[in-house]
């Protein structure tokens, strides 16, 4: 992979100024270059990893991870049930993946109802829905490679014998 993604994808808030300087290079260059992935769809999004743990808010999602069994389409294999599936805004993540399952989704929703809904009431009725498997994430250590430490008092009593 090119050393300018590689420093990207590592942190989305370096400059162009600051990535020339790490790669001997001229800021005007990997302005293009940038520029360049942009436009031709190799970078798609800037984001933040958001340790949504220390945010105290009332709203925050369930998130879930729900491995999914289809019976491929012919002509076009699995991609137009992905398709279909991904196009749901509950969705937020779809892989085609090896294994038992053959789609690992991850859906998010308000609470663990509503993700339980969405798998009764929009996933599992599709045509060439074989089956499904849904495991609700409870806690977060790490995401995309960084470490989310939380700030949790032990309120555990202590035991002595």
């Amino acid at each position: 992979m090119d050393e300018i993604l590689e420093i990207l994808e590592k942190d989305a808030r370096a400059t162009p100024e600051e990535i020339a300087k790490m790669l001997k290079k001229k800021p005007a260059a990997v302005r293009s270059a940038i520029k360049k992935y942009e436009k031709g769809g190799v970078i798609l999004k800037y984001k933040a990893v958001l340790n949504k743990g220390l945010i105290k808010d009332e709203d925050s999602a369930v998130r879930a991870l729900i491995e999914v069994n289809i019976a491929p389409q012919k002509d076009v294999g699995f991609d137009k049930i992905a398709e279909r599936i991904y196009s749901f805004p509950e969705v937020t993540s779809c892989y085609l993946i090896s294994g038992t399952y053959d789609l690992l989704l991850v859906v998010e929703g308000k609470n663990i109802h509503t993700v339980a809904s969405f798998v009764s009431e929009k996933l599992s009725c599709l045509e060439n829905i074989k089956g499904t498997a849904t495991h609700f994430l409870l806690k977060k250590y790490k995401e995309d490679g960084v470490i989310l430490k939380h700030k949790e008092e032990n309120k555990r009593i202590a035991i002595s014998y």
